[in-house]
């Protein structure tokens, strides 16, 4: 113990580099066990998708979405989500609404903001459409 107080002492500012980081995995890690919008994954997507019709929203730019977007997902860009702008999205409410972004890290706000605006059932497929397109599973181009 006198050797980590020690350690503190001499490399202060690496000390509260790791005490800030070991902080905000706590904060995410909490936050995430209470938050509605959940993380699934890939395979959860798809079986939400097949059995239980969940509607995809894309938050991408479109010039990205148009490159390779899942089938039949619905480009919504996130700003719009947060104007409250949710276009032909509104009459699925009822349904599980997964969203994707690219790399997983930009939908949790959108979802959190749909999650708010009254859709129950919000997902975020982990690791976006690079981990979709990592497991080989397959891309829609154009539109």
């Amino acid at each position: 113990m006198q050797d980590i107080m020690q350690f503190a002492g001499s490399h202060t500012i690496l000390s509260l580099a790791w005490v800030v980081l070991l902080v905000l995995v706590i904060v995410t890690t909490v936050k995430g066990m209470f938050s509605k919008v959940k993380t699934v994954s890939r395979g959860e997507a798809t079986r939400l998708i097949n059995k239980e019709e969940a509607v995809v929203i894309d938050v991408r730019a479109r010039d990205d979405y148009r490159k390779g977007h899942i089938s039949n997902a619905i480009n919504i860009l996130a700003a719009d989500i947060k104007k409250g702008s949710f276009g032909e999205l509104e009459k699925h409410k009822a349904q599980p609404i997964i969203v994707v972004c690219a790399n997983g890290t930009t939908a949790a706000e959108p979802a959190s903001q749909l999650n708010a605006a009254g859709f129950e059932r919000v997902f975020i497929l982990k690791d976006g459409v690079s981990g979709w397109s990592g497991e080989n599973l397959p891309l829609v181009r154009g539109k």
